[in-house]
């Protein structure tokens, strides 16, 4: 059974999106003649954890840990909220504060690749001996953070060891750089050491087509689109929400902030008395201040229901009883190539997705080809409303379902036979 090692900073207890793609992987592997061998940091600072994923951890599997000093947790000291916030990508371009302009120019000109940077040397050091001992050939990093992938770069500079550099999103055009007020080295900064990565590891895997066709154009080495994914659900009988409710589960930054549904939501409940009466605004994780005043200044206050974080089972379960899903990519050219990982458990769900982003967002193209939803750009509203109701009125009929397309290559299981080709090396 060939030994790979994987290097990432989100495990469980970590909770939310970045920790789920990893723990899959590493679930199924050994169904492919690999044995993963885990590497993470000792005392991590995660924006969110969630305590229930560590039942999902494999039995058996080795782990090797190693401490990390974090800058997030001195910034703590003057604003715990705010530093959590801007080391999860929640960074608001309304009313900021002093400490939080401060905290984000800090953060994006003297923390290049991103504030994980001094794991990087001692990682490689302590690695260098794991490996040796382990008997391992080939290394897997993935992030962000992107300074994981510098890990793998000293370790090859070390040992003649295969590595494999996974980008769950991408470095230099993800939208939260634009607000990280880089300055012009910085931005050099982070252009170079993208080169060095996708320039030097040995193959490379990207979760959507659209950071394909970005990294071809910097890099020769091999590049595989291996999507995130869903585990099968189990068929059992889901009692559905009573209310008519559109939920949205993760993270509601800023700029995902679709004002014509708020629109639309508000003329139908100003109409149709029975959709007043039925509306449910169900709002599951963190939501940015802008999106939520944007929300209530539209009246819809009284439907709205604030979940906040939850455990990634209950979130299964919401999605199993809701009547519509949101799902919300912020409209700009830089995100186009962003396909949340909840996408696939969304489409897992079989409930109907309604889904607003930019022009030719990669997601969208996905809900349309497996028929789960319907797609809107920011500027559309007559469509939308009409969509709504129709929904609305099957709701009222109980039959508001979901008939999905050819689900199958999504599922975790097969994406994790696609990473064990990539981990063939001639």
């Amino acid at each position: 059974m060939q030994k790979v090692l994987i290097i990432t900073y989100y495990w469980p207890p970590a909770g939310g999106p970045g920790v789920q793609r990893w723990l899959k992987f590493v679930k199924y592997l050994g169904d492919f003649n690999i044995e993963p061998v885990l590497y993470i940091p000792e005392n991590p600072s995660y924006p969110v954890t969630d305590a229930s994923l560590t039942s999902e951890i494999p039995k058996g599997i080795t782990i090797y840990t190693h401490p990390i000093f974090e800058p997030y947790g001195l910034a703590g000291f003057f604003s715990n909220k705010r530093a959590k916030q801007i080391s999860s990508g929640l960074i608001s371009t309304k009313s900021q504060s002093f400490m939080e302009r401060a905290m984000l120019w800090i953060r994006g000109n003297l923390f290049i690749p991103d504030a994980r940077k001094y794991w990087v040397k001692p990682s490689v050091r302590f690695l260098t001996e794991v490996i040796k001992k382990e008997g391992i050939k080939s290394i897997i990093t993935t992030g962000p953070p992107h300074s994981v992938h510098l890990i793998g770069w000293g370790i090859k500079q070390r040992l003649p060891i295969k590595w494999l550099a996974d980008f769950r999103d991408p470095w230099t055009s993800i939208g939260y750089h634009q607000k990280l007020k880089l300055s012009k080295w910085a931005k050099k900064r982070h252009k170079q050491l993208e080169h060095l990565v996708l320039n030097n590891a040995d193959k490379i895997v990207v979760t959507s087509n659209a950071t394909h066709k970005e990294f071809a154009k910097i890099t020769k080495k091999p590049i595989k689109v291996i999507t995130n994914g869903f585990d099968w659900v189990p068929n059992n009988v889901v009692t559905m929400d009573s209310k008519f409710t559109l939920s949205h589960i993760g993270s509601l930054l800023t700029g995902r902030n679709p004002k014509n549904l708020w629109s639309v939501l508000q003329e139908l409940i100003e109409e149709n008395t029975d959709f007043r009466a039925a509306l449910q605004l169900q709002l599951i994780g963190v939501v940015s201040d802008d999106v939520l005043e944007t929300i209530y200044d539209f009246g819809l206050k009284p439907y709205v229901h604030l979940k906040g974080y939850v455990p990634h089972d209950e979130a299964l379960a919401y999605q199993q009883k809701s009547q519509v899903l949101l799902l919300f990519e912020i409209d700009s050219e830089a995100t186009k190539d962003i396909v949340a990982g909840k996408l696939f458990e969304y489409m897992a769900a079989k409930r109907p997705i309604l889904g607003f982003g930019p022009n030719g967002w990669e997601a969208g193209k996905i809900i349309k080809e497996t028929h789960t939803g319907t797609v809107f750009d920011y500027n559309e509203k007559a469509h939308l409303k009409s969509i709504v109701l129709a929904w609305f009125a099957l709701y009222r009929q109980n039959k508001l379902t979901l008939v999905s397309g050819a689900l199958e290559k999504y599922n975790r299981r097969e994406l994790t036979g696609k990473l064990a080709e990539c981990l063939q090396w001639e």
